[in-house]
């Protein structure tokens, strides 16, 4: 009787102990990506998930709004951005987990017009020194969509990028600015901007629109996506989501939609 009452007892004082680290382990992993992932992501995640039965909850906006979130405590676990210099606000402020830090992919910059690609009607645009003449014939009374050129990853590449073909000039007073990349993509795809410049893997994305002109490369900075953990991040399951989206996995869901893939040192080519 008496031990069978300290078994009783026993039991009892188990059945208040929280269970804490099934319930931690099985919490998403928390991940804030520039606005351009979403498709490729998407996609990554999902298989992932498929592999290990790990869940995601991403969190799509501008590498600016993004940084500046982690900056003031909103929780996340693995940050994903546009450009180097939001990844390097977020190091400077403390908020990355030291060592992490990783470039994971590349992207190409892009002129688009609404519509499906039609070569008769197409606008004829050469990334020539009339480029702001031919840009602002274009346009008519139209307006260029871009993200905010001043924060925005995808708006500086494209700032940097006109200002290097000398058309900046000619041209910034028709800009639109949209809060992100996909913002902007969706200003030209509703038909409300004649022409918009975003990242190829956006237009390749959206069948309601199309290129019709590549920036090239040395037009501005190299578009580099780094990755990280954050600083505060308790999921023990946030590295292994990294360490899968460089892996030969996840490698196929980003070049499907476009990006070209930062190998690992070390990794075959």
């Amino acid at each position: 009787m008496r031990l069978t009452r300290r078994i009783w007892t026993l039991l009892a004082v188990l059945a208040l102990v929280p269970a804490a680290s099934p319930s931690r382990a099985a919490d998403p992993v928390v991940v804030f990506a520039a606005a351009s992932l979403k498709n490729a992501l998407d996609e990554a995640t999902a298989g992932w998930t498929k592999e290990t039965g790990k869940t995601t909850r991403i969190s799509y906006a501008g590498s600016n709004a993004l940084a500046k979130q982690i900056e003031a405590g909103a929780p996340a676990d693995l940050f994903i951005s546009a450009d180097q210099a939001w990844m390097d606000y977020a190091e400077k402020a403390g908020n990355l987990k030291p060592g992490s830090r990783v470039d994971l992919l590349r992207n190409a910059l892009v002129l688009i017009a609404s519509g499906p690609k039609n070569t008769g009607s197409d606008p004829q645009v050469a990334l020539a020194p009339d480029l702001g003449t031919t840009l602002s014939r274009i346009l008519g009374g139209g307006k260029l969509a871009m993200a905010t050129i001043d924060a925005v990853p995808a708006g500086k590449y494209g700032k940097a990028a006109l200002e290097k073909l000398g058309a900046w000039e000619s041209v910034k007073g028709q800009v639109a600015q949209a809060e992100n990349v996909r913002a902007a993509l969706l200003l030209v795809a509703r038909g409300e901007a004649p022409l918009g410049i975003v990242y190829a893997t956006d237009a390749a994305a959206d069948p309601s629109v199309h290129v019709v002109a590549t920036f090239p490369s040395d037009s501005h900075p190299p578009i580099v996506y780094p990755a990280a953990l954050l600083k505060d991040s308790a999921n023990p399951d946030a590295a292994a989501l990294l360490t899968y989206l460089r892996g030969q996995a996840a490698k196929g869901f980003f070049e499907r939609q476009g990006f070209t893939v930062i190998e690992k040192p070390g990794a075959s080519q």
